[in-house]
């Protein structure tokens, strides 16, 4: 059956090259895809700082164990600010048996350059030797990385907790990391967690056992790390780049694999759609139904495997290009080692043969599963009405699509929506492809009265065509539906996040300037704005991520910490319960959306855990509606002092009059780096920072949208190349070109005005479940211009891919058709 597969696919080349086309299609995305999220899960931390230690005591996750459905399940976490331990432990871990040398980390944070300082007890376990100079003696001299192109003798400013102070170069080595090496005193007095280490290296006796070692972290809520996790600890950028390769590829790699295969499966079942004709005359001639399915298996795996011999290389290159990029932008540094392709390459060939041999059998059931005296009849004309399982399944399918968006919403943050939003639009789109022949049934008989007003003869044949090929167009109304829905709402929900973040942070920032420096601001720089001439508030922001309790575990959430003091003169959270002016020690407001979330309430007891892992239990004063422009929790500084990677501020909110500029001009002046911008600039600068970070995102949507439209394309393409016999036979009873070609038009603008406007009320559907849940607004946000590309490269691409083809097949004698099946 293998031959004859491959005869009938070189005789039907045009169903076969669409098939081929939206395998080729997935195959790339897949492979591309793939590789990102190899790179990410094949990647091992190398120890550079703990190189010789054989255990890390370090803190580095939290965990919470909750019971569900009677089941026990434990969600942990990596911690936003990285987590400490208390440095007493270091003193136990010294005294145990077989322990030859241990070290605690004061780990510092420098703000410019981008660095991380440690003591110079931690450089023992680094194994490396000092390439120039010497070791620091004294407390003003450090030893640098020679990345920092310097040179023993020089001297280097550091901004260390928001302070610049001049450092001379007692040395230089080579770390493998922008590192800065103090004397353990002035490591220890820069610390921003005093009496706490960021991590404890262990070097052990040869043949000591670990296991005090262990039960002395696990006593102080620590956790060890050997062998190959001991590169874990560090959190370096590269880890920040597993991270993000994962996260993504997670988030969105299960629902482009489910696009692939809705897209492929439409196409090949198309395709055998179309060849019933052919299939039939094979049952009818004795052929088995075991043997045409496996003439069907064998073609669908035929294209499968060719259009992965071009899909993969090409998938390949994709993800080349995609590191590129990411690393031009910053998401991901230029050292971190990317996949071959090993395993994505084999899952995509796999998905993809898989993926079309199951939708060439589905296909066909019907052809193989009757007699063979009955093959030919049942193709002679189209089924009425779709059966009543696919009617009940597609009922449920779309009520189980009109309520997932609350259970959507518990993911939060941006990449939770979007995947949120995917998921829904999924749903309503199964739904309408299970109901599509009664759609369209029931268009054609709302059509019928209008379309031969506009199109006179045309008109009417075009809406006898509808009601009779109601069952036939299904596969062309669903790609279309798909089409529109994909690019009115997963790409305009982007669009919503990062216009409704902007205009939060600005609607709500009542500061008319706002204070800023490279390496951050010292603490209590918002204290000494409050005293200068014509201040009337100062308040200090720092953000720092926070963990809470959501569906199905714990999840980091975005958090501020502000000095409570005067934060109603310079901020506007939109505060919907209680009062903003109530936040102190021991309280915290929350946004709305939050507190949906975890079920909180003014005056309610919130526990939840802080950046470092600090478990906390804060009374619940406020709930505001900005959320996205803000943060989901808001925090006191007090709350949250110690327990931070750095001690410092990231801005201050300045609320002042015109008589101010001159002494913060004068305050400003003498801490070099610092700036003063007005409220305007501030709103700029962060609506780039939103366009530049939503750069991954978008281009994920840019995929799923595209290999939509593609779907669209090539599903148009095959149904209009399809009707050769019945355009040829149209012309033979004396219908012109020009009417055939004023029908097809009439067809498509009948089929179009339905897919839009379906397609229009499932993305509106969509967006709106998902914006009003994230920003409380039940109207999203479309831009004018986005609104008109949707429609009108909707419009186009239908118009192009029907009306093109019907062009080329009337441009043939009618008598050269008729005879064949297309």
């Amino acid at each position: 059956m293998t031959g004859l597969a491959a005869r009938l696919l070189r005789h039907r080349a045009g169903p076969a090259a669409a098939t081929l086309l939206a395998l080729v299609a997935g195959v790339l995305i897949l492979v591309a895809m793939g590789t990102l999220v190899e790179s990410g899960l094949r990647f091992r931390a190398e120890p550079r700082l703990w190189a010789t230690a054989d255990v890390v005591v370090a803190n580095r996750t939290v965990s919470h164990t909750f019971k569900e459905f009677g089941d026990t399940t434990t969600s942990t976490v990596a911690l936003p600010e990285g987590g400490t331990v208390d440095a007493a432990v270091v003193d136990r871990i010294r005294q145990v048996p077989g322990v030859a040398a241990v070290a605690g980390d004061d780990a510092v944070v420098i703000g410019s350059p981008a660095a991380v300082g440690h003591g110079w007890d931690t450089y023992a376990f680094t194994g490396r030797r000092i390439v120039a100079g010497a070791a620091p003696r004294a407390d003003d001299e450090v030893l640098l990385d020679t990345r920092f192109g310097v040179a023993p003798g020089d001297r280097i400013d550091l901004v260390v907790g928001g302070v610049g102070r001049s450092y001379l170069v007692s040395g230089t080595a080579e770390t493998g990391t922008a590192a800065v090496f103090f004397t353990d005193a002035q490591a220890a007095r820069l610390s921003a967690h005093p009496g706490r280490v960021d991590a404890i290296g262990v070097r052990m006796v040869p043949g000591a056992d670990v296991g005090a070692v262990r039960e002395v972290a696990s006593a102080a809520g620590a956790t060890t790390y050997a062998g190959n996790d001991r590169g874990n600890v560090e959190q370096s950028e590269n880890q920040a780049a597993q991270t993000l390769l994962v996260t993504a590829g997670s988030a969105f790699g299960g629902y482009v694999v489910l696009l692939i295969v809705f897209v492929v499966a439409g196409t090949i079942g198309l395709s055998v759609r179309h060849r019933r004709r052919d299939l039939a005359l094979l049952r009818a001639v004795a052929a088995t139904p075991g043997q045409v399915r496996r003439m069907l298996i064998a073609e669908a795996a035929l294209l499968a495997l060719v259009g992965s011999a071009v899909g993969g290389p090409a998938g390949l290159l994709a993800a080349r290009w995609v590191h590129g990029e990411l690393v031009e932008r910053g998401f991901v540094p230029a050292s971190f080692p990317m996949a071959g392709g090993l395993f994505a390459v084999p899952a995509a060939v796999g998905t993809a043969v898989l993926v079309a041999v199951l939708a060439a059998l589905v296909a066909a059931r019907r052809v193989t599963g009757i007699k063979p005296i009955e093959a030919l009849g049942e193709i002679a004309v189209e089924p009425r009405r779709s059966g009543r399982v696919r009617l009940i399944a597609g009922v449920l399918t779309l009520a189980a699509a009109g309520t997932s968006g609350a259970f959507t919403l518990g993911a939060g943050g941006s990449t939770g929506a979007l995947a949120g939003a995917a998921g829904m639009l999924y749903l309503f789109v199964i739904a309408v492809a299970l109901l599509a022949p009664r759609i369209n049934a029931y268009a054609a008989r709302l059509l019928t009265p209008l379309l031969p007003r506009v199109w006179r003869v045309s008109g009417y044949l075009a809406a006898a065509n509808l009601r009779a090929n109601a069952q036939g167009m299904a596969t062309v109304l669903t790609a279309l539906v798909l089409s529109v829905g994909f690019g009115g709402s997963v790409w305009f929900l982007q669009t919503n996040l990062e216009r409704q973040t902007t205009t939060q942070s600005s609607a709500g920032t009542l500061a008319e300037r706002v204070v800023v420096a490279p390496g951050g601001l010292p603490a209590d720089t918002a204290r000494e704005i409050r005293e200068l001439t014509g201040v009337r508030a100062a308040t200090g922001v720092r953000r720092t991520p926070v963990v809470v309790r959501a569906l199905g575990g714990i999840e980091p959430v975005a958090a501020q910490s502000v000095d409570p003091a005067g934060v109603t003169s310079t901020m506007n959270l939109a505060v919907r319960a209680g009062n903003l002016a109530d936040l102190r020690a021991g309280t915290v407001a929350v946004s709305a959306t939050q507190a949906s979330s975890s079920g909180w309430d003014v005056g309610d007891r919130a526990e939840l855990w802080l950046g470092d892992g600090t478990p906390v239990t804060l009374d619940v004063i406020a709930i505001y509606g900005r959320g996205l422009g803000f943060g989901d929790v808001t925090l006191a500084a007090e709350t949250v002092a110690g327990h931070t990677a750095a001690n410092t501020t990231d801005e201050v909110l300045v609320s002042a009059g015109p008589e101010a500029d001159t002494a913060l001009a004068t305050w400003s002046a003498g801490r070099p780096g610092t700036e003063v911008l007005d409220a305007a600039t501030r709103t700029r600068l962060i609506s780039i920072d939103l366009a530049l970070g939503a750069w991954l995102n978008r281009l994920l949507i840019g995929v799923m949208v595209g290999y939509a439209a593609l779907a669209a394309a090539t599903t148009m393409v095959m149904a209009a190349l399809a009707r050769r016999r019945e355009l040829a036979l149209l012309q033979l009873v004396g219908v012109t070109r020009r009417q055939i070609r004023a029908m097809v038009q009439a067809e498509q603008a009948g089929l179009l005005g339905t897919a839009v406007l379906i397609g229009a009320t499932i993305a509106a559907l969509t967006l709106s479940a998902i914006v009003n849940g994230l920003t409380g607004s039940p109207i999203p946000y479309v831009p004018p211009l986005g609104g008109v590309a949707v429609l009108g490269g909707t419009t186009l691409l239908a118009l192009a891919t029907t009306v093109w083809p019907v062009r080329r097949l009337l441009s043939a004698p009618p008598i050269d058709n008729i005879g064949v099946k297309e």
